[in-house]
Order: C-alpha cells, then structure tokens, then sequence
C-alpha cells in the first residue's frame, strides 16, 4: 500500500503547516502511524505516533508545538506542526509503526519521497 506524504513547503520561523498522509480508501487496514523525519547529513528520527485507537506520543523536540491526528474514515493521517523552528526543517515521511523494546520502528523499510518543510526567513 502506497502512502503519499503531503502538506510541506517554506515557512517562517514561527509558523505553521499541516501535513497529511493518505492511504488508498481501497486499504481498510487501520494501523498504529508515525511520522519521521530526515534532516540533511542526519539520520531519520522518530517525530510522533498514533495508534489506531488515537493514543499519541511524541519525541522531547516537538513536544507541545507538534499534533498528530487521524481520519480513519478517510485513511488519512495528520501532524499540525506550530511554532516551527530552523531546526524542524526536514523530509518528513509517514509510515505504520510498531512499538516493541521500549520504543516505535516503522514497520517498512520504503519510505516514499516525503515531503519537505524548511523553516526559514
């Protein structure tokens, strides 16, 4: 099942965007979600999940700016981000997850274009 990150662009410190991944409304697996993202020269990093049932978690850095939330309805999962700083500048990509050993892995190793989101003035 293909999932198709969207919603980036170019925004000033301090703004916001909201992404979305879509899966095909032929795809009626409901799976526990998370969004990575991957800033140039470093690795991909956990940035929030959701489980099918709407339990979030968050990584330390997005904490209190960053919302996930999902439209089963529509197979859509969403991250409102707020207060963006330079340093959420990134690919971000979205993909279901598991959480084993104390912490959340994406369940598939192809993870699509992503869509970017620079944050600068």
């Amino acid at each position: 099942v293909q999932l198709q990150a969207s919603g980036g662009g170019l925004v000033q410190p301090g703004g916001s965007l909201r992404l979305s991944c879509a899966a095909p409304r032929s795809d009626r697996s409901v799976n526990d979600m998370g969004w990575f993202r991957q800033a140039p020269g470093k690795e991909r990093e956990l940035v929030a999940t959701i489980t099918s049932g709407g339990g979030t978690y968050y990584a330390d850095s997005v904490k209190a700016r960053f919302t996930i939330s999902r439209d089963n309805a529509k197979n859509t999962v969403y991250l409102q981000m707020n207060s963006l700083k330079p340093e959420d500048t990134a690919v971000y990509y979205c993909n279901p997850v598991v959480y084993y050993g104390g912490a959340y892995y994406s369940t598939r190793d192809y993870w699509g274009q992503g869509t970017q989101v620079t944050v600068s003035s």
